[in-house]
């Protein structure tokens, strides 16, 4: 019997890096299985970002909406909660827009989804040649695992059977979030408010938001060789708040905290 996909959205963050989003897009674009939508959660970028998704919104497959907020420091919690407070379908898949996707990471997330788990994939580092490369033709790159200017190649391995194997086995007991690559039901998205917004600056954001899933009853599958993702090198930026954010995080997770204090709910209708 085939296995019957729920409706997705695809929610990409991004903040005023065009290059890197255009990149993105153009993969999302390619997949094998197209999102039934694609929204854009905006932490404040500029006009260019701005007439970049214009330009694309023309003859995207999928319907691409942009959720703006104004730019006052780095909160991509609010802003991941404004973008899938706009969704509409029931599974949520959640990236970053300094990513290029494999064409079958929309499928594979599709392929694991299951109710009651939440997926959390990884990533394969660029270097930041390839990177500057890559963002200055423009052009969606032929990435495999034999390509230059990768980080740990052995994460672009793509094979659905070792996947299967391991997505229940590897790091299993470690509560970790990466919220570049993972996805979940909107519904236990919402049971738990979302993203606390507490967490401004880098950091803390994607554990607390997994503890408190795994906290909800909610178990974790982990995408290894599947649900694979190109990351676009950068500086690390906005570490200000780093000790103050990771704090509060150990803090809610000795509580076992389940609930968000601050999130989604101010945003839903």
């Amino acid at each position: 019997m085939t296995k019957k996909y729920p409706k997705v959205s695809l929610i990409v963050s991004t903040y005023n890096r065009p290059a890197a989003l255009n990149l993105c897009l153009q993969s999302i674009a390619c997949q094998l299985i197209l999102p039934d939508e694609v929204i854009i959660g905006d932490d404040g970028s500029k006009e260019e970002t701005r007439d970049l998704i214009r330009s694309f919104q023309e003859t995207f497959p999928v319907p691409l909406i942009h959720v703006w907020q104004e730019d006052n420091g780095f909160r991509l919690a609010m802003s991941r909660n404004k973008a899938v407070a706009a969704s509409h379908y029931e599974y949520i898949i959640e990236i970053d827009g300094d990513l290029i996707l494999h064409r079958n990471f929309v499928a594979d997330h599709l392929y694991f989804s299951r109710k009651g788990y939440y997926l959390k994939g990884g990533r394969v580092n660029l270097t930041e040649k390839f990177t500057n490369e890559c963002c200055k033709k423009g052009r969606l790159p032929q990435i495999n695992l034999f390509s230059n200017g990768l980080l740990r190649r052995i994460n672009a391995l793509h094979s659905l059977v070792l996947s299967r194997y391991f997505s229940s086995r590897y790091k299993k007991n470690k509560v970790a979030g990466l919220g570049c690559n993972m996805s979940f039901w909107k519904e236990d998205y919402i049971r738990i408010n979302g993203y606390d917004e507490f967490f401004e600056g880098w950091g803390g954001e994607d554990y607390d938001f997994a503890s408190r899933m795994t906290n909800s009853g909610a178990k974790r599958l982990y995408l290894k060789f599947s649900g694979i993702v190109y990351h676009l090198w950068h500086n690390d930026l906005y570490m200000q708040n780093k000790e103050k954010n990771f704090g509060y995080y150990y803090d809610k997770r000795n509580e076992k905290a389940v609930w968000a204090e601050k999130g989604i709910n101010r945003y839903l209708k």
